[in-house]
């Protein structure tokens, strides 16, 4: 009598039965959606308050700074003014005694203008030694060393309580917190020991120049321990995030270098890896490695989806409204300004609101290399030797998903690095560490080999399609681009400059410009009309990642130093992103254009909006995320991870 209600892709199959009348059906997953959508709501509100919680913190850690600023300084000043009213008065007893003395040998009109002379240095001494105080400490400070200065002020007295006291605070030789032996005496420890050595209170010598520091630790150390992590947080800069190593035990008692990511296993690079076996370095080609040796995976903690984070200020300055900048423009003489961002930045048409994870594909190795059909129905993941295609299409939201077919690519312990499919979705290209590209055809009822392009590169890094179908482009690890003819199956050029891996590529939506990235620590334009370089772009760190921008005119470049970094094709603005707390592995943008997504070895799923950088959302899996890809329809993000599996995410919108 009524039709069906519609159900959600992720509700479970089968029809329930009872129920309302009528299309009042409420189905489990619609009521999970619900309460999830709260959830996410009330989860930032709870971000919103805490930051404000740690910007009140930061507030009470500064206003105590200059507190303890203020009382130092006051403290030093009352010792300047006490050492010389302590000298005028010295000056002056020893003035009358030699009066004394010489008076009976003078005659009478000039020991009455001895006395004269010695009464007014008397009254200037008690009169006017404020106004010379100020004058006399700075001209001293200025030209000779504090405890110069305090040596020749005080008395003998003075000088031997001094050492006395410094010889009482601490065992012979002790240091603590980096201070000389003393340094922690407070202005009641100074105090006391001058008393006890009848020695006025306010004649006794200051503390050590570093109980300033001492006095501030000490303040802090009354504070919070999230306090204190905040406010170390705040003056942390890009500079001090470092990659992450894994811990002793699973790495062996050997390091992994980044760049191990792109490395493949040839002659060449054993003699390099042998030689840096000598040199202590721990370094070996992927195929070498175990699966933990080949990405970092330092927690197993997994964030909810649509988690958005908005980290430490890396040293720079914050947006208006005290919260923490991560975004920054960095002007033409290279100084970078935290974005303002437009009230559209998160919202309209094509912004998604966040992503859900609806399957996992349980890959078995490290998948290095994922990519998504259009229409979106296969997800094909690249791991050790062989590539494994999933039909997700029939299992949005099953608990097990198996693949539905495994193509034998490379040798059983060599990693694929790049997959690629046509357009029309019945030829995929595969890349890694073996000199070939296998050229698969998915069109036959079993998939099968149509053709191997052979290079003289022992590996290539990544693989891109001309828009026509009709060229690949190669990232080689000998840093050449190779142009291959699909049709003829044929070398027909090579591009050279990079002199080190080329390890990403991306290729202009009209298939004029090509953009690629290496080891080398540059970006490269390329013209694929004149075969020629157009421009070069130096960094300072290498380049694992990039994406062009299919709709407009800027690139995005992942970092091996955790940075983001948005570059114009023509112009010179360029935007400075920190959300990563490691080196990023992949990116790739949106075809609507207005978005993209980086993953990292930080375990995270950023999401980003074009050029400047606003965070959409944030997703954190178990282990370091080496692949993305983004379906063509913008509706699906699939990412591969060290935890020897796949996840594919809904977009929210």
């Amino acid at each position: 009598m009524y039709p069906a209600p519609a159900r959600h892709p992720a509700a479970p199959g089968g029809g329930g039965s009872g129920g309302a009348a009528g299309g009042l059906k409420f189905t489990v997953a619609d009521t999970c959606e619900r309460i999830k959508e709260e959830f996410n709501f009330i989860q930032q509100q709870y971000h919103s308050l805490k930051l404000e919680c740690e910007k009140l913190a930061s507030e009470k850690t500064e206003m105590q700074r200059h507190y303890v600023m203020v009382r130092h300084f006051y403290y030093e000043m009352s010792y300047g003014l006490n050492v010389e009213m302590h000298k005028q008065t010295e000056i002056a007893k020893r003035l009358n005694a030699i009066i004394g003395q010489v008076l009976p040998f003078l005659a009478q009109e000039h020991g009455i203008a001895a006395s004269a002379a010695g009464g007014q240095r008397r009254g200037e001494g008690e009169a006017s030694h404020h106004v010379r105080t100020e004058h006399h400490y700075r001209a001293a400070t200025a030209a000779r060393s504090p405890a110069a200065i305090n040596d020749d002020l005080q008395p003998s007295y003075m000088i031997h309580l001094k050492q006395q006291i410094h010889a009482q605070q601490l065992p012979h030789g002790a240091v603590v917190g980096g201070l000389p032996p003393g340094g922690l005496l407070g202005f009641a420890g100074a105090a006391a020991a001058a008393a006890a050595a009848g020695v006025p209170p306010h004649l006794a010598p200051p503390p050590h120049p570093a109980a300033a520091a001492a006095v501030q630790a000490q303040a802090q150390a009354l504070l919070k321990p999230a306090d204190l992590q905040q406010h170390r947080a705040a003056a942390e800069t890009p500079e001090d995030r470092k990659p992450i190593a894994l811990p002793d035990e699973r790495l062996g008692h050997r390091s992994v270098s980044p760049p191990e990511k792109f490395r493949s296993r040839t002659p060449d690079l054993e003699s390099d890896s042998k030689r840096r076996k000598e040199e202590k370095l721990g370094h070996e080609s992927d195929a070498e490695k175990s699966d933990q040796d080949l990405v970092v995976d330092v927690a197993n903690e997994i964030g909810f989806d649509g988690h958005m984070r908005i980290p430490a200020s890396n040293g720079l300055n914050n947006i208006a409204g005290g919260k923490p900048a991560y975004s920054y423009h960095m002007n033409g003489e290279g100084q970078l300004q935290p974005v303002p961002f437009p009230t559209d930045a998160l919202v309209g048409p094509g912004i998604p609101r966040h992503a859900r994870q609806i399957n996992t594909l349980t890959h078995g190795e490290v998948v290095c290399a994922v990519t998504i059909s259009n229409p979106t129905k296969y997800v094909y993941t690249g791991g050790k030797g062989c590539v494994k295609v999933w039909d997700i299409g029939q299992s949005v939201g099953s608990a097990s998903v198996k693949p539905v077919s495994q193509l034998d690519c490379l040798q059983r312990d060599n990693y694929i690095r790049s997959v690629k499919l046509l357009p029309d979705g019945r030829t995929l290209i595969v890349g890694g560490e073996a000199s070939q590209l296998s050229i698969w055809d998915l069109a036959s009822p079993t998939p099968r080999i149509k053709a191997e392009l052979t290079s003289s590169a022992p590996a290539c890094y990544a693989l891109a399609i001309s828009p026509d179908s009709k060229v690949c482009f190669s990232c080689c690890s000998d840093g050449n681009i190779a142009v291959w003819d699909l049709q003829n199956q044929t070398l027909v050029r090579q591009f050279q400059g990079h002199t080190d891996g080329a390890s990403c590529i991306d290729i202009s939506a009209d298939g004029s410009k090509l953009w690629t990235g290496g080891l080398d620590n540059t970006v490269r334009s390329w013209d694929l009309r004149e075969g020629r370089q157009l421009q070069q772009h130096d960094f300072t760190s290498q380049i694992f990642s990039l994406g062009y921008c299919p709709t407009g005119e800027w690139l995005a470049v992942g970092m091996e130093n955790s940075n983001v970094e948005v570059l114009h094709a023509t112009k010179s603005d360029k935007y400075q992103l920190h959300l990563h707390d490691s080196c990023v592995l992949s990116l790739r943008f949106a075809s609507c254009g207005k978005w993209f997504v980086s993953t990292g070895k930080d375990n995270l799923l950023n999401a980003w909006r074009t050029p400047y950088g606003a965070s959409i959302f944030q997703s954190k899996e178990s282990s370091s995320v080496l692949s993305c890809d983004i379906s063509a329809d913008d509706k699906y993000i699939v990412t591969g991870s060290g935890d020897k599996k796949a996840t594919v995410y809904e977009v929210i919108y």
